[in-house]
Parts: structure tokens; sequence; C-alpha cells
């Protein structure tokens, strides 16, 4: 089968998030692309949904999340090879501060964190299930070397999880990662596990060391990794530059691998005993009751990006008890998600609705993936997605009650299956049966019909509506200054016409007025552009200056904002021409008219000599 070409989406999406400009970084999990962006006000979500490829676009965690679903690693890669972009691009939040409140800088922090190793957790996870198949059905035994040799590309991930972590830490905190590594690679070293396992007692400068296991633990690396980044950013203060190279990752190494052995791991192993054990006595005290509220919850935690907050404590679960039950409690839900999407394939005639909903419960089911499932179909028609809650919480109080749990992080499909044979294996397989077929009976029967769907004919009119243009548009010049053709330009993409069709100034004063009536668009955050749409339907752009995005901000002051209404010359920005061109940047302001489809001509007027108010510009409509 011919691989998809995502070019065209991935240049769309780049444009819709607001340009290259716009992003600080880009990241995926399993079926989102995780956008952190500068500005959200410059984000045409309504645009972003409407492209075919993108199920959904959710602002959550601090993030930009554009759901793609099963093929989003194929529109990353996209995006990289058809944009300035680049996948090592670091987020820099110094130079641009942003008032995030504490839960999404959490979600952030560990979504960043946890999410580019997913993969290989959930593939070696898989290869766990896998082998428990085998060994429950007699083809392998523990001792054979296949199964051994195997069991170490499965096991090997979560025994040595803090050196994965330690690079993922390392690039959210922006540490050294190689240090990094080599703190986790001293965490996990074969003499100091031995020197646990035996229960040696010892000391590092006559202080007692409180040896606790390292391996498959999550917490105490990424706590030692965050605290790396701020002891670099002093040490790079105070060594000098000549011997930095070294002394530096040195100084590291020396300071942080016993500050963690002495103060970080003993603390830190403290608070994930508590977590699990406050975990265990939550679901101890009535399993029923606290299994089915994490049920009924969880398509809520996963249509938001919050069921990442909960990764920690699964990874710290395993490490302490060698099992999971959270995920375990909460992995019906995928079947019940599976289920609903089903239920809506088999009642509905709409072969649109089909082509959706089909291929979504079957990545639901078979690979355990449930958000094309949710935006695409169950929440789009809301009863769907409440029914699948509801048996989503009965199965959640089931297997609580159950008891069952894994050995590894696991998304429940069918596939994986066998990684949750054990103690409550038979409730696990009749919770998740209750959750896929009940909510794919009562989808059918009560929570679909195609009287749910818009009215074609209703939704082609709004859409026509939308797109006329009422006559024809006059744009004043925004500012004093000389009016010159737009191929005269120094700029390629503006002179090529590739951002429409219109004029530019070369302005005298920095008084950057509203070329007609209408509401602010758009205003990027670093002042250089503004984008307005006119009264009469004309979309226009003014970007003050050439490359002036770089001045970040200096050399512009913002005087309106997104979604304000504006009359002719009323002010919109000042501009220090000055600074501008001491910082060798051209001042030359084009005024494009950027939807020119909707026009038959688009005209300049009055080149030469131009007074702020003057007629610039003349649109004849179709």
């Amino acid at each position: 089968m011919a691989k998809k070409n995502y070019d065209q989406l991935s240049k769309d999406i780049v444009k819709y998030i607001g340009g290259e400009e716009n992003v600080i970084s880009l990241f995926h999990c399993a079926t989102r692309l995780r956008f952190k962006v500068k500005d959200e006000t410059g984000v045409d979500k309504k645009r972003l949904e409407q492209l075919k490829g993108v199920i959904t676009v959710i602002n959550s965690g601090g993030q930009m999340q554009v759901v793609i679903g099963n093929d989003v690693a194929d529109v990353y890669e996209a995006i990289f090879a058809n944009t300035g972009l680049k996948p090592e691009n670091k987020e820099n939040d110094n130079k641009r501060q942003e008032k995030k409140n504490l839960l999404n800088t959490f979600m952030e922090t560990i979504s960043g964190i946890f999410a580019p190793v997913l993969g290989a957790m959930s593939g070696a996870g898989m290869l766990k299930a896998l082998l428990i198949l085998c060994t429950t059905c007699g083809l392998l035994t523990a001792d054979m070397g296949t199964y051994r040799i195997l069991y170490a590309a499965a096991d090997g991930v979560f025994t040595f999880i803090p050196m994965f972590l330690a690079i993922t830490a390392a690039r959210k905190f922006k540490a050294n990662e190689f240090v990094s590594l080599g703190i986790a690679a001293a965490l996990v070293y074969p003499d100091m596990t031995a020197a646990f396992s035996a229960g040696e007692a010892l000391s590092f400068l006559k202080i007692p060391v409180v040896l606790v296991s390292y391996t498959s633990s999550v917490i105490p690396i990424v706590i030692s990794i965050y605290v790396l980044s701020k002891l670099e950013k002093g040490l790079k203060k105070v060594v000098p530059s000549v011997c930095k190279t070294f002394l530096t990752p040195m100084l590291s190494l020396m300071i942080m691998v016993p500050a963690t052995y002495l103060v970080i791991g003993p603390i830190s192993d403290t608070a994930g005993k508590l977590l699990a054990s406050g975990y265990t006595a939550l679901v101890g005290f009535n399993p029923m009751i606290a299994g089915g509220i994490l049920g009924l919850i969880w398509p809520a935690a996963v249509m938001f990006g919050l069921h990442w907050g909960f990764v920690p404590i699964v990874m710290n679960n395993i490490a302490e008890y060698g099992r999971d039950t959270l995920f375990v409690i909460t992995g019906p839900n995928n079947m019940a998600q599976a289920g609903a999407t089903l239920g809506v394939f088999l009642k509905t005639k709409n072969k649109e609705i089909k082509e959706l909903a089909g291929p979504a419960a079957l990545s639901a089911v078979l690979a355990g993936i449930t958000e094309p499932a949710i935006y695409g179909v169950t929440l789009r028609f809301k009863r769907p997605f409440f029914i699948g809650a509801v048996f989503s919480g009965i199965a959640g109080a089931i297997v609580a009650v159950a008891g069952t749990g894994a050995p590894t992080l696991l998304g429940t499909s069918i596939l994986t299956l066998p990684g949750y044979i054990g103690v409550g294996f038979a409730g696990f397989l009749i919770a998740c049966a209750i959750a896929y077929f009940g909510s794919a009976i009562v989808t059918y029967l009560f929570g679909y019909s195609d009287d749910m769907l818009p009215n074609d004919n209703e939704e082609e009119q709004e859409n026509k509506t939308e797109k006329i243009v009422e006559k024809d548009v006059e744009i004043k010049a925004p500012v004093n200054g000389k009016a010159i053709a737009l191929s005269e330009v120094k700029d390629e993409v503006f002179a090529g016409g590739a951002l429409g069709k219109g004029a530019a100034i070369i302005p005298e004063d920095g008084r950057i007025c509203a070329p007609c009536d209408g509401v602010v668009s758009l205003v990027y955050p670093t002042g250089h552009a503004i984008g307005i749409q006119s009264e009469n339907g004309a979309e226009l752009l003014i970007h003050i200056g050439m490359d002036t995005v770089t001045l970040e901000g200096k050399c512009f002051d913002i005087k309106v904002k997104q979604g304000q209404e504006i009359k002719a010359g009323e002010l919109l920005i000042e501009a220090d021409l000055e600074g501008i061109q001491s910082a060798g940047l051209d001042i030359t302001t084009p005024i494009v008219v950027t939807n020119i489809d909707d026009y038959v001509d688009i005209t300049a007027k009055n080149m030469g000599n131009i007074k702020a108010g003057d007629r610039l510009l003349y649109c004849i409509s179709k």
C-alpha cells in the first residue's frame, strides 16, 4: 500500500497554528501533535479543525494539541520536511514570560517528559504481553534462550527507564543530555544495585547512604535532572570559559550523583511509596466506588490530555509492587468508546460517518487508541460519549473489585489482553466485554440517529454566506510615507504576491493606523504585523518592516487587541523606526489583501508620497 502524502496537510497545520514564528516547540504522542506556541490568539483553531486529516484541536495543558490519530508520526515528520521547523527546536520561556496556572505547568512538564518514550514503553509492554501468552500456552519456558533474549528486550526498557527519562527530562529542563544520562547510569550501575540487593551499609564522606532501588524508578531521576539544570546555570557563571567544556560536566557529576544518593533519591523514594500506598489505600477502602469513579471520569481525562498526569503513579506502582492497577481499572474505557463508536457505525446510513467511525472503532479495540473515536465520533454526537463513559465506570468498578493488575505499562486492546493474565483476569475480561458490547448496543438503540447530523443544505448556505464579499472595498494608507509597488519590496515572498496583492509604504513615522473599518483578526505578540477583517469582507495584513519578527517585540507598542472593532484612522501600533533601522532592518511596510480569490482585481492607487487616510488600494468584488 502506498504511503499517504501529508505534505499539504503539514504545511496547512503550521500555517493555521500561527506560522513557524509562532511555534516554540513541537513533539507528538500516540495521536496528537503537541505545539507550544508564543501566542494562542494567533492560532486559527476553526480552520485547523476543518483540515482533512485533523480530528480536532484542544488547548490544554499549556499546549495546542492537534489530534491526528494513528498517522501522527508521519504528519510530524512531514512538518519538519516541508517547513522551517526543526526537531531540535528548544523552548525559550525566558524571552517571553507566560502566565500559566500550576495544572498547565504540571501537565506540560509530565507530557514533555513521558510522551517521547511512550512508544518504547508501549512496544515493550506489548512484547511482555506476548511472552506471557507464549508461556501460558506452553510455547516458551522461562529458561529457554529465546524467552530470555526477548524478555531482555521487553524488560530492559522498564528496568533502565531512568536512562530514558534522563534524556527527555534534560530536554525539558534544558540540562546537558549526556551528563543527565551519566547520572542515570550511576543510579542503575551494577555495583550499586548489587550493594542494595545485598543490604550493604555504605557511606559517602562518612555520611551514611540510604540505598534504594533505582531500577524502574521514575521520580528520583526527574527531580535530579531538574536540580542539575539549575546547577549547570550556576556553574556556567563561575567556571572559566577556558575549562568550561570539561570542568562543568565533571563538577555536575561530582555534585549531582552523591546528592541524588544522599538526599534526592531517598526523599523521592519515600514520596513515591507514600503515593503508591495512598492510591492502594483509596482503592482498598471501597474498590467498587473508587473503580467506578475512575472509570467514569477517565474519558474526560483522555479528552483533555490529563491522563498524562497519572503516568508517574503507574510507573511508580510497577516499581513498588511489581504490578499496576490504575491503568487496568481505566483500561476498559478503550473498549467502551470503541463499542459506542461501533454502535454509531452500525446505525448510521451516512457514508462519511461510516468511513470515519469504522476505522476509529477498529483503532480503539485493536490498538487501544481512542482519540479518533472520541473526537471524531462519540464526542461529536455527545450521547455516545456519555454512554461510553457510563459503561467505562461500570467496567472500572468490576475490575477494581476483581483486583486485576498488570506487570507493565499496557494500553487495553484485544492484542494486549494476554498481558493481564493472572489475578482477576476473568473479571477483567468480563468488564471489557460489558464495556464494549453494552456501549455498542445502547448507542445503537438510544444513542445515535442520522437526525443528529447537520442539514447539508443549511450548512452549505451558511458557508456560502460567510464567503460573500458585500461590495467593492477601498483601503486607505495606514501611515504617512512613500507608496511603492509591492513588486519593489526587497522580500521575494511579498514581491511575488505569495501572501496576497497590495502595495507597500516606506513610512515617515511610526504611527500605524487602521486602513478601514473592521475587526482586528490577528495581532502578532511581537507587534511586527497585524491582521484586519474589513467590514466589507477584505482580509488585510500589515507587515511593519522586513524580518522585524527577530526583534521579538522591541520597537513595537501594540495599541489594540484581537477581536477589537476598529474605525479607519484609529491607531493600531506605534513603531520605533529608528530602532528598527539601527538593528539593520528594512522599514518598508507591505499592506496586502490576502483573500484575493474574492476579488476580480485589486488595484494600487496614489503611488509616491502619501498621507495616512489617502486611498491606497481598491478591491473590485466578483
